[in-house]
Formats: C-alpha cells, structure tokens, sequence
C-alpha cells in the first residue's frame, strides 16, 4: 500500500465536495510527474490525505483512499473543459486519472503552519520550496503520525494499512 497527499483549491473542489460526493475522479491534472504516480504507483486502496491549498487556512483537511487504477481522464478530450488538450488521444491518451472516495473529513486542518513546527513532517514533498504538485507520495510513517494527530477513524484504518 501506497499513501499520497492530493492537493486541491477548495473553492475549486473540497474535501466537503468529495464528501458530498462520496467518490470522485481526480482529472485535471497536468503535470507529467503527477501523471505518472497515478499511472505507476497509484493503486486501489492506498491512502490519501487531502490537502487545501490556496486556501485562508491550507492544510490537510481528510482522508480518502484510491478507489480505482488509472484511466483516461476524460476532460483532456473535451474542448469546452480548462483541461482539453488537443494532442491527446483516446488511442493512447496523455493524461490519466483516478477515482478518489471519501473516508473522513478531520475536525481540525493540519495546517501547513503546524506541519512546519512538526519534526516527524520535516521531510513532506509538500515542504519543499518549489514544490507545487498536486500529488505527492509520503511514508506509512508520515501518514500515520499525520492520522494520529488528526483522525478520529484512525484505529480502523490504522488497522487496514
């Protein structure tokens, strides 16, 4: 098993959105590191921490967990979406997704302000300056410090990973 933190704008989608939802896929993304984590590394039931970036308070606001491998994101086919790419094609198509589900929205973001002060953060992908991908891979370690700080389904998926 694999664990991930997936960013995303909240006004953009949130963590009440994947909430409501309760499944989601998570197109869009076009970077070609964050393209292949999902079509290499990515697969159904790792974790993922969903991060709010951009946001008043950014930080990790719930857990959700990959229900599906990687597919074809449709929105790269789709000349009325902010994501079409015109060289893309269904036949071996450039962009890629998967299907994210619910699990937890904590009662509390881990703020990015606290993840700084917190030694057993200090080495997130997320810290690093430069850094703007929308996924990045963290340790079963770094998850589940991150869970015992935050979640209040920790036992159970504690148990699971």
């Amino acid at each position: 098993m694999n664990f991930w933190i997936l960013k995303s704008e909240p006004d953009v989608y949130s963590i009440d959105d994947l909430k409501r939802d309760s499944k989601t896929l998570w197109s869009g993304v076009r970077n070609y590191q964050a393209r292949n984590f999902m079509r290499d590394s990515m697969k159904i039931g790792d974790q993922v921490l969903f991060y709010h970036s951009n946001a008043e308070v950014p930080g990790i606001a719930g857990l959700g967990t990959v229900a599906s491998e990687a597919q074809a994101d449709q929105t790269a086919f789709d000349s009325k979406s902010p994501y079409f790419d015109s060289t893309s094609n269904r036949e071996n198509p450039r962009w890629l997704c998967v299907e994210v589900a619910f699990v937890e929205k904590f009662a509390n973001i881990l703020s990015l302000e606290k993840i700084k002060t917190l030694d057993q953060l200090k080495d997130l992908i997320i810290l690093r300056k430069g850094n703007r991908l929308s996924i990045t891979p963290v340790t079963e370690k770094e998850f589940r410090f991150i869970l015992m700080k935050c979640s209040t389904a920790k036992q159970t998926t504690l148990t699971k990973a």
